[in-house]
């Protein structure tokens, strides 16, 4: 029978590992990130060597607006603070300041996804479509590719908390949630390395 834990010390230390199973999602999701990292390293190197191919295109320099980047950046390495918080809540058992963490991560992450929407339109208005050049499309691919990692993740997180409600907080149910707090973070610091490769350099021109 499953208990709903709320208070520090209801749960075993480290509860996320705590069972065979835990371990075995952990270890999973380590190897799962592996993967993420040379598909993202894929179309990191695309992007470099296609960034000056714009024969008739506006180039990066050109319509870039760091203040929009920078924004949006600040509030997804928010997020990650926020869900290290919620990590700290799992740690002490305490699902109510968990779940209140992952609400706030979650509603930063729509933040940027709102922010990537409203540049991604401002591009397209400037004339810098998908199929404009080669920089467009390992432009939009890259970027756009995280941009769906990020959706993904708020989706998870955002089921996690509904689940939560029901199954509350477990040795069964803190492996998702920690699993989920590894995958917030990964996709912040890929979004570092799109902010100085993409951003900043394309700024900077060739």
């Amino acid at each position: 029978m499953s208990v709903h834990h709320e208070v520090g010390g209801a749960l075993p230390p480290h509860a996320e590992t705590a069972t065979l199973e835990g371990k075995n999602k952990v270890m999973g999701f380590w190897l799962f990130l592996g993967g993420e990292c040379v598909l993202f390293g894929m179309l990191f190197a695309s992007f470099i060597a296609l960034r000056n191919q714009v024969p008739d295109g506006p180039t990066g320099q050109e319509i870039f607006q760091l203040s929009i980047v920078a924004l949006s950046t600040f509030i997804l390495l928010t997020s990650s603070l926020t869900s290290v918080f919620g990590t700290m809540a799992l740690h002490r058992g305490n699902l109510k300041m968990l779940n209140f963490w992952m609400i706030i991560t979650v509603l930063l992450g729509l933040g940027f996804l709102g922010l990537e929407i409203y540049e991604f339109v401002h591009y397209v208005h400037e004339g810098h479509v998908f199929s404009k050049s080669a920089f467009a499309t390992s432009f939009y691919t890259l970027v756009g590719f995280h941009g769906a990692h990020v959706a993904f993740g708020i989706l998870w997180i955002s089921l996690l908390i509904i689940s939560s409600f029901k199954k509350g907080l477990t040795v069964v149910t803190a492996p998702k949630y920690y699993v989920a707090g590894l995958y917030w973070h990964f996709i912040d610091v890929v979004w570092v390395f799109i902010f100085t490769v993409v951003y900043l350099l394309g700024k900077v021109g060739p």
